[in-house]
C-alpha cells in the first residue's frame, strides 16, 4: 500500500491510499480519482516528504492519520455529501440517459420530474447551451469514490 498526498485544481489537499503506484496511475488514467472535498477529477500528486527513519532504526515508524479516512476532511465535505444523498433519495436515477431525459422534459415531450444521472462534458455543455436547467452533483458517484 502507498499513501499519496493529492491536490485538486481548486487547491484542496487530501490523502488517499492506493495498492501501488501503478494502481494510482491506472485509476487516475480512468478518471476514477477525484477530490475528496469538491469531487472534481483534476487531481495531481502533491509534493511529499518521504518518511525518514530515526537514527539507529531500520525503518521509519508509520504515522497514524489524524482522522479516519472515512471521515470528512472539512465540514463542507460533509454538507456536500448530505446534499448529494438528499438529491439521490428524492429523485430518479436515469443513468447514462440523463441528457436525453433532461432534454425531453425541457421540450415538454415527457412530464417533468426530479432526475439524476450521468452525462459527459459534451452532453452537459449542449444541455446548458440549449437552456436546459442542470447542475452537477457535488462529489463523485459512490462507485467512483476513491
Amino acid at each position: 500500500m502507498i499513501r499519496y498526498t493529492l491536490k485538486c485544481a481548486e487547491g484542496h489537499r487530501f490523502e488517499s491510499w492506493f495498492q501501488s503506484a501503478d494502481a494510482f496511475d491506472t485509476l487516475h488514467g480512468k478518471g476514477m480519482v477525484s477530490c475528496a472535498v469538491c469531487g472534481i477529477e483534476d487531481v495531481q500528486k502533491a509534493m511529499m516528504a518521504p518518511p525518514v527513519p530515526k537514527k539507529g532504526k531500520a525503518e521509519a515508524e508509520p504515522t497514524a492519520p489524524e482522522r479516519p479516512l472515512s471521515e470528512p476532511a472539512h465540514p463542507a465535505e460533509a454538507m456536500l455529501r448530505q446534499m448529494r444523498e438528499h438529491v439521490e433519495k428524492n429523485s430518479t436515477y436515469v443513468g447514462g440517459s440523463f441528457a436525453k431525459e433532461a432534454r425531453a422534459m425541457h421540450l415538454g415531450d415527457t412530464p417533468e420530474r426530479a432526475i439524476h444521472g450521468e452525462a459527459n462534458a459534451q452532453e452537459a455543455k449542449s444541455l446548458i447551451e440549449d437552456g436546459v436547467p442542470i447542475l452537477p452533483l457535488p462529489g463523485p458517484p459512490p462507485e467512483k469514490a476513491n
